[in-house]
């Protein structure tokens, strides 16, 4: 864990503001982990990491949804050495596109940047379940969910992080109007 909030302060991944997240809620903090992925090394050394936690599951596949995904997925796959692929929005629903297949029963690890809600973690398993896949479980470099976020399956974390966040209409920060940014890549409604 030394290592892992070292390689977020480091690469400054760990931003503070107003911040409009995926999930519309809002947060005092925001974990910006392409900036950790930016040093392949740094990557590489977050995959180990996760990798190590997850290496005693039976993974045939490793999957990131796009954007935040993407690259950590690779590694963990790397450090597994598993194929890894990934999952896009195509008119804002997750998909499997690029010749990426599921293959009847296949054990899948979702891997993702930073957990906070589930949301994306959830599509992507619907998505994955619906092909055929069976999901072992989510791997990511942050796990920032809340005590009441369940998504009934193992999350296999770089980093646990306490974040607080905010309904839209119950911001103190909005209260306070500091101004809002949408770091993420998700379209918001």
């Amino acid at each position: 864990m030394d290592k892992v909030m070292e390689i977020l302060k480091r690469s400054e991944a760990l931003l503070e503001g107003h911040f409009l997240l995926s999930s519309g809620k809002h947060s005092n903090r925001y974990v910006q982990c392409a900036r950790a992925l930016k040093d392949t090394r740094d990557g590489e050394a977050l995959g180990k990491i996760i990798g190590e936690k997850v290496k005693d599951l039976d993974i045939d596949l490793v999957v990131g949804p796009a954007m935040g995904g993407v690259i950590i997925a690779y590694e963990v796959g790397r450090a597994l050495g598993k194929e890894s692929i990934f999952t896009e929005r195509k008119d804002n629903i997750m998909t499997l596109r690029r010749g990426f297949e599921i293959k009847e029963g296949q054990k899948i690890l979702i891997v993702e940047d930073v957990v906070t809600t589930g949301k994306s973690t959830l599509e992507v398993k619907k998505l994955l379940e619906e092909l055929g896949g069976v999901v072992l479980g989510v791997g990511c470099i942050v796990d920032r969910r809340g005590k009441d976020v369940d998504l009934n399956m193992p999350v296999y974390s770089a980093i646990k992080l306490e974040i607080e966040s905010y309904d839209n209409d119950n911001c103190p920060l909005c209260n306070d109007g500091v101004e809002l940014y949408q770091p993420g890549s998700r379209k918001m409604a």
